[in-house]
């Protein structure tokens, strides 16, 4: 993997780059949409590429449950199995360290696990999880880690953070003892933690910096803290990270995290907002988003953002999306989940160009003006 600079924004630490993979180029900033168990939820690959999604998100905890190494393998592959010939990304299985807090017992070794589907006992170390993801076959690999909840006290969020570096470095030590399996190189990244705590976050971010790593992902942010603690957080961060190496916010977000993340000099994103959103007929759009379950759309044929450039907004109105939604038909969720996707590409894509014309962060104000200003229930 390799990682340029083409421009940097003149008022704030937005940039733009490049990232270089053996299965393509990712230009920076990026959204990533979420496709867990290896589908993006209703949207084929060939889809996704017409949106222009440059790098696709899996889960690397609910691959290895289903349908399991052994079948990955065999099919040569994820890229192969899901017939995606583009960049693809794993996490490592860390967030369900949090989100499956009931069921999963942490040690100096790994994690234990139970099972959420059948009850059998898992066991994640950051060797196997490496191992997980070679089969798996991702171009950007992430360490096992533990994100603590928000809030927690700082005597056990700095214990899991210095737990998280722990693992990092064998994450990184396994990863050099071992090759890729089919062909094409891997990089791992680090993931920083330490909730809002600064001087947590400085060490954390500090110690893995100094075992370089290709990347590092911000972790623990967006799991309930209020916006502007993860805004400053991301302050201190864009200036102890490597500049020559990609930051990757976790999880987030909205469109207005996104840009203000990106005005503090992050590159990549992932969230399930857009697919999920989009499930409940909340679409996104320039003015604001908008449910098209609402009776007020009954009768409105206009698209759904007009002048868009996206041929689900130029081909489909308002009311027939709501039809399609109401009487629960699968093509309503899959229309709506390309125009959600569609809105995040042009999103990120926007940002870059502004970036690149040095006029980002008066484009953002605009922006989150207009679009803040028309949200809808």
């Amino acid at each position: 993997m390799n990682f340029t600079f083409t421009s940097k924004d003149p008022e704030t630490a937005a940039r733009s780059g490049l990232l270089r993979t053996d299965h393509g180029e990712i230009h920076t900033p990026v959204f990533m949409p979420v496709g867990t168990r290896a589908s993006v939820k209703s949207v084929e690959p060939e889809e996704l590429k017409k949106q222009d999604t440059q790098i696709i998100l899996a889960n690397t905890y609910h691959l290895y449950l289903r349908p399991g190494n052994d079948i990955i393998a065999k099919a040569g592959g994820i890229h192969s199995f899901m017939n995606w010939d583009g960049p693809l990304l794993t996490d490592s299985g860390g967030y369900q360290v949090y989100s499956l807090s009931e069921l999963r017992s942490i040690s100096e070794a790994g994690v234990r696990f139970k099972s959420h589907i059948d009850g059998s006992m898992l066991f994640f170390t950051p060797e196997n999880v490496i191992d997980t993801q070679r089969i798996i076959g991702s171009d950007i690999m992430m360490p096992l880690d533990e994100c603590p909840p928000w809030p927690a006290e700082k005597s056990y969020v700095k214990e899991s953070g210095d737990l998280t570096v722990r693992w990092a470095e064998r994450a990184k030590k396994h990863l050099a003892a071992t090759q890729p399996h089919y062909g094409h190189n891997q990089t791992l990244f680090g993931i920083t933690q330490g909730g809002t705590y600064a001087d947590l976050r400085t060490q954390i971010s500090k110690q893995l910096a100094d075992l370089d790593f290709d990347g590092y992902s911000i972790g623990g942010l967006a799991v309930g803290e209020p916006a502007e603690e993860m805004y400053r957080i991301l302050e201190l961060s864009h200036t102890i990270l490597p500049e020559n190496k990609p930051r990757y916010l976790m999880g987030v977000g909205t469109p207005e995290n996104i840009l203000n993340a990106i005005e503090r000099g992050v590159d990549m994103f992932d969230c399930v907002i857009p697919t999920r959103e989009a499930r409940n007929g909340r679409v996104y759009t320039r003015n604001g988003h908008i449910n098209l379950r609402s009776a007020r759309f009954a009768d409105d044929f206009t698209a759904i953002d007009e002048g868009f450039d996206n041929h689900v907004c130029r081909n489909y109105t308002k009311a027939y999306i709501r039809h399609l939604l109401n009487v629960g038909e699968i093509l309503g969720l899959k229309l709506c989940t390309l125009h959600n996707i569609s809105f995040f590409m042009w999103l990120t894509r926007t940002a870059r160009e502004q970036i690149i014309r040095g006029g980002f962060r008066e484009w953002k104000d605009d922006f989150l003006k207009t679009f803040n200003a028309g949200q809808q229930p």
